[in-house]
């Protein structure tokens, strides 16, 4: 009986451990079978690990899930279970566990950011989401600055800065004039990859007072505008034109000329860098240089080449863009900027790093009562992730004990499981670049056998065909099949059937006798179940008389037969086709029962016509050409390839030379523009032609030259403009005398595997390079720089040979002579090559640190004799580690950092140092063999820092008069904290801000109570802690009073040195009736005058922005659109004092989709339209705004969990 078999028994053992995995149950995708089956829940679907989100539109956090019985839905943020139930903002989607959290109707996406995971659970087990971070897209304002006019002289260089707000995500950034036209960018001219605008030298034309740079926030649709800079660029002309007129005839006088200069590099600075980059990554790396002429740049890569296929170079070759990095691409890159003057480099290394990715993630596995399975997860990354397992999203060491399974690092073992080992578990693959975290289930299974093809399913095949019968099956364990033919027939045996692993019964060739009715029957310890099939074996189709070649006359008639036979059960179709396409809609084609009529032939008649029949069963088909012939037929030219050259013949031959002469073959109406002579090598390459020469047409014999120790044969190919004539028949053979070689073997070198030995390894002489028999090789070396003699050996046609016992890493010169039966080749040439490496004896003396300030050092070692380092000398190693933090006094894991400066450098700089923290570091010279002994440990400590800011600030039980904040301490003190500083101000309705408020606050303090605040006031707070060497980055946080009738208290809080406390409660007039009514009648008289003026100012007040769409287009920039077309009004006002009600743009001074109907010209630099994609300007705005609070110059959003994405529990 044939059996498929997946694995055979004579594999070794760890095949047959996998094919425990390999013969886990598999689960038809039978619909009806996958709704009976329990299921523990697996995820579908969920939002990306970092969502940021638009604070304007509702957040929809995915989460789908499916499995038997359906899941239910949990959810944790920042850690904690979210409780929906108790958010009225907060809905989760009915059968699903997507939330929607309702933004548009009154929430803040600001309160809902933070980090959310989703759990789906069923009596099975529980599969759970990745943690999915949620940030609310930020535009903050430019920050306010004077911007002093830049006065530059002619051929000097200038870089304009643009400094945008950090957003989320970060900004696009454009330079454009006031016209809304992209600034023209050039070799001199470009924009950097931080924005700044960079002029390697400025030229006259330079000179414009509108340089303005725009930062395009696309998520939240909003474009902001930095002021406009002056540039006034001084020509040596005019600037002498200046000094003459207020000189005297007497006075010496004269600028001098614009001189030009030499390349420097504007960014990067310094000769070296470093950048850290991840796989699969773009890397972008920038140089621009400053210079008169102009510098060009080009870049290098140092030891490599740079990836042909997945290298570009942007901004004029400023920018060196390399797509989809891999660790491969790691390595020293050299920037060279170059003009007639001189040039400059600039070195920057390249580390590249990865984030986890899978080797092997985990698989679903269902599994019988008792049996075996493993589940493998596997990652790599750079550096190495860590495996670490969870059960129904718990951790492993902490779920419920399964006896039936055993962790074993990446692989986890199930060894007889039982109903109850079901679960769902994660493998989360982390590294500090980010992580992975994949859900298997194993799910345990007890059913009976189930038989899924249809009862009585009948199949039909054409005798002499294979046949296959299908029994598609489920049970757990898994079931055993069995065939037998008739009701009461026995088991079938035998080598006529094969039965495949899927239940299913082939019959190799079937036969009349193969008809019947054939049971499957399908067992294991739980039941058993069988199922009949019936099967008829039909007759074959064939054509018994087929269409036959024809040659008819044009306008005459033509008939084609097609006589079938088939099974009388089975309806055959019969179709006819002109080239294997369907025949001409043409009346005058006529298919018949059995044949094709053509009539009234054409020239476009000629082609093959086929005759396909079709049962349901098979198809059978045949063809004959028809050629339509003139009548009469006349005569026509024939132009066709020429006839092959005939009767070679060799003459004159001599030891180098022979001659060639042939008779052409027949041109065949089409001269013959060349002939190609080719030759075979019978010695070395029988059967193989090779191009020797080509001749004219007119020409019939060729002189040959010829190469020693070949025997040949030529054939030569006529040429026309048809095309190329068949080979003529070969020459006689001519076998030419040997001689000694002409060549040297090519590509000598001599580089040592191991400390004692020298490989000397070249090219072979190649077919009859060789020149005659008995190819073979002089090998002689000797040390360089001792008075040695040659020593030679004699080896075989090879191309490496091995000198044992050789000092360690000593030059040798080398010369490799070939040589036959006839003679030597000429005497080679030297090349040096040296004998293995070994690893450095010594390591770095006088090793010293100097330590430079809080997080960078210098350390300097002696560099050790050239001598102990046993190679060549690579450079060297700087280890240094961590020992403690000098605030805690706590250790912590050793992670020991690797800097590698390459050559005989004898210093380097230690960067990313913790501040106030102890460090130790010892140096190694590294050669082409390894590393050597490190040097004794090197100890030197950090001074303190700034610190980090507060790790949070929360203000809570507002009072009529008095808030509580409460704070954490620095998550990095950096040093001995010695206090912290808050500073709040009063936000008035008019969001304009109120005096400042200082207050210095004790290190040992957590918490204070502010008194004797106004009440309903929005106050604004400013949070920083101080060391002493400085203050740290602060933290922002706002609060409101609450409103109700009362008397002020003073600041309350023993250890607070309190300040000026705010005014007291005082009647607000702003609500008073009258003073409203008042202020409304003169707001109406300043805009009457207003817009008076404006008339009279430009002439006519707005304008239609198409206008100026039409002369001043740019297609790069799309405008950002709501439904109608449009977004709210721009404006580029020169300062950031907040706007009151009926001012012309927003205090933030960002172009939104929200309102304002005022025109630029109104405000600003007079200019006017609709923002493109890249910035410039197509159209009118419209809109309507909406309120929202006025900020100050820093923002006072709460930091994002963004560190929450490298790591999952």
């Amino acid at each position: 009986m044939m059996k498929k078999k997946s694995i055979p028994a004579s594999k070794p053992f760890l095949i047959l451990f996998l094919c425990q995995i390999i013969s886990a149950l598999d689960v038809p995708l039978d619909s009806k079978l996958l709704e009976e089956l329990s299921q523990p829940p697996t995820i579908t679907h969920q939002s990306p690990k970092d969502y940021i989100v638009d604070p304007r539109e509702n957040i929809v956090i995915q989460c789908e899930a499916k499995g038997k019985p359906p899941p239910s839905f949990s959810w944790t943020r920042n850690g904690t279970h979210f409780d929906i139930d108790k958010d009225a903002q907060v809905t989760m989607k009915p059968n699903s566990g997507t939330l929607v959290i309702n933004i548009m109707n009154g929430g803040k996406a600001e309160a809902y950011e933070g980090v959310y995971q989703c759990t789906a659970r069923n009596e099975r087990g529980a599969a759970i989401s990745n943690n999915i971070v949620i940030r609310p897209s930020r535009s903050p304002l430019w920050t306010k600055e004077k911007l002093e006019p830049h006065h530059v002289r002619e051929g000097d260089s200038l870089v304009l800065h643009c400094r945008p707000p950090v957003g989320l995500p970060p900004p696009i950034i454009f330079w454009m004039d006031n016209a809304f036209q992209r600034l023209p960018q050039s070799e001199r001219v470009s924009q950097g990859l931080n924005g700044d605008l960079y002029f390697s030298n400025v030229q006259p034309e330079d000179t414009r007072e509108d340089y303005i740079c725009y930062a395009r926030f696309n998520h939240t649709q909003t474009i902001q505008q930095k002021q406009p800079i002056s540039v006034k660029v001084f020509s040596m002309d005019s600037l002498n034109d200046t000094i003459a007129a207020n000189l005297s005839d007497t006075d010496i006088y004269g600028a001098k000329p614009v001189t030009e200069r030499q390349p420097v590099l504007l960014t990067p600075t310094g000769s070296t860098s470093t950048k850290v980059e991840l796989r699969g990554n773009v890397l972008l790396l920038e140089c621009i240089a400053a210079g008169l002429p102009t510098p060009v740049i080009r870049w290098i890569k140092e030891g490599g080449e740079l990836p042909s296929n997945r290298t570009f170079f942007e901004n004029f070759k400023k920018t060196l863009k390399i797509i989809d990095v891999s660790e491969a691409d790691s390595g020293n890159y050299k920037c060279i900027a170059r003009n007639t003057l001189g040039s400059v480099h600039h070195v920057i290394s390249v580390t590249v790093k990865a984030a986890p990715y899978w080797i092997t993630a985990p698989r679903n596995l269902v599994l019988s009562p008792g049996e075996d399975g493993t589940l493998i997860c596997r990652a790599n990354g750079n550096p190495k992730p860590s495996i670490s397992w969870l059960a129904n999203g718990v951790p492993i060491a902490i779920a419920p004990e399964d006896p039936s399974r055993k962790v074993d690092g990446d692989t986890i073992i199930f060894s007889h499981v039982q109903e109850r080992s079901s679960a769902v578990y994660q493998c989360n693959a982390s590294n500090e670049y980010g992580y992975l975290l994949a859900n298997a289930f194993v799910n345990v299974l007890a059913e009976p056998p189930r038989i899924l093809t249809p009862a009585n399913k009948l199949y039909q095949v054409i005798a002499d065909s294979p046949a296959l019968l299908d029994c598609a099956y489920f049970g757990s364990p898994k079931p055993e099949i069995e065939w037998f033919k008739g009701v009461k027939g026995s088991i079938l045996r035998g080598n006529e059937y094969v039965f495949h692993d899927n239940g299913t019964l082939e019959i190799p060739v079937a036969q009349k006798d193969s008809t019947g009715t054939y049971t499957c029957v399908a067992r294991n310890e739980l039941g058993k179940i069988q199922n009949e099939v019936h099967l008829e074996i039909k007759d074959p189709t064939m054509i018994i008389k087929q269409p036959e070649y024809k040659v008819v006359q044009r306008y005459g008639q033509v008939s084609f037969e097609c006589i079938i036979k088939h099974d009388s059960t089975l309806l055959p179709t019969v179709i006819w086709l002109k080239d294997n396409d369907e025949l001409p809609d043409d009346e005058r084609f006529l298919v018949g029962k059995d044949n094709l009529t053509i009539m009234n032939v054409t020239d476009k008649d000629d082609g093959t016509y086929t005759c396909i029949v079709n049962t349901t069963l098979d198809s059978v088909s045949a063809s004959a050409v028809l050629t339509v012939v003139a009548a009469p037929p006349t005569p026509a030219i024939i132009y066709a390839r020429p006839n092959p050259p005939f009767d070679l013949e060799l003459t004159g031959q001599l030891e180098r030379s022979i001659e060639l002469s042939w008779i052409p073959g027949d041109e065949n109406n089409s001269p013959i523009t060349h002939f190609v002579i080719e030759y075979e090598d019978g010695l070395h390459e029988p059967g193989v032609w090779h191009y020797q020469t080509e001749v004219p047409g007119t020409q019939t014999t060729v002189q040959l030259k010829l190469s020693p120790y070949v025997n040949y044969s030529f054939r030569v190919v006529a040429v026309n403009k048809i095309g190329r004539s068949q080979p003529s028949e070969p020459s006689e053979q001519y076998l030419t005398k040997s001689a000694s070689p002409d060549e040297n073997p090519a590509n000598v070198q001599g580089i040592g595997s191991e400390p004692d030995n020298l490989v000397i390894t070249w090219e072979s002489l190649k077919g009859f390079q060789s020149n005659g028999p008995g190819l073979q090789y002089k090998v002689s070396w000797r040390q360089k720089d001792v008075d040695d003699e040659w020593t030679s050996v004699i080896v075989a046609n090879v191309s490496k040979y091995i000198v044992s016992g050789t000092p360690t890493f000593v030059p040798y010169e080398i010369k490799v002579q070939a040589l036959n039966d006839l003679g030597y080749a000429p005497e080679p040439s030297e090349v040096i090559g040296h004998s293995g490496e070994d690893l450095p004896m010594v390591a770095p003396g006088n090793v010293q640190v100097h330590v430079i300030n809080s997080t960078l050092a210098k350390v300097h070692w002696d560099p050790v004799p050239l001598k102990t380092v046993r190679g060549h000398l690579q450079g060297y190693k700087v280890y240094y580690w961590k020992v403690q933090s000098l605030s805690r006094r706590s250790r912590r894991h050793v992670e020991k950092k690797i800097l590698t400066f390459r050559g005989n450098k004898t210093f380097g700089m230690l960067p990313g140092l913790e501040p106030y923290s102890s460090y130790k570091l010892n140096v190694r010279v590294v050669n082409g063999k390894g590393e050597g002994p490190a040097s004794p440990d090197k100890v030197f400590k950090t001074p303190e820092g700034v610190p980090s800011s507060p790790s949070y600030l929360k203000i809570t039980n507002p009072t009529l008069d008095s808030l509580t904040l409460e704070w954490g301490s620095p998550t990095h003190p950096n040093g001995v904290l010695t206090s912290y500083i808050l500073k709040f101000q009063p936000i008035n309705n008019t969001h304009e801000l109120g005096p400042l408020v200082e207050i210095r606050i004790p290190a040992n303090e957590s918490s204070l109570i502010l008194k004797n605040l106004n009440y309903s006031t929005r106050y604004k707070f400013y949070f920083n802690a101080q060391t002493s060497v400085g203050s740290g980055s602060q933290i922002t946080e706002e609060a409101v009073t609450i409103m109700d009738e009362g008397k002020m208290a003073g600041i309350l809080h023993p250890a607070v040195v309190a300040g000026k406390a705010m005014a007291s409660r005082q009647v607000d007039i702003a609500t008073q009736g009258w003073f409203i009514g008042l202020m409304c009648a003169v707001a109406l008289l300043i805009l009457i005058l207003l817009i008076v003026c404006f008339i009279r100012r430009n002439k006519g007040g707005k304008y239609p922005v198409k206008e100026k769409e039409d002369a001043h287009a740019d297609p790069e920039i799309q405008p950002m659109k709501e439904d109608d077309g449009t977004f709210g009004e721009y404006s580029d006002a020169e300062d950031h004092k907040p706007l009151k009600k009926g001012s012309r743009t927003p205090s933030d001074r960002t172009v939104k989709k929200e309102d304002s109907d005022d025109s630029l010209v109104d405000y600003g630099e007079g200019v006017n339209g609709q923002f493109n994609e890249d910035g410039s300007f197509i159209g009118q705005y419209s809109g309507k705004k909406e309120k929202e609070p006025a900020e100050g110059n820093e923002s006072s959003e709460a930091p994002s969990p963004v560190n929450a994405m490298n790591s999952f529990v």
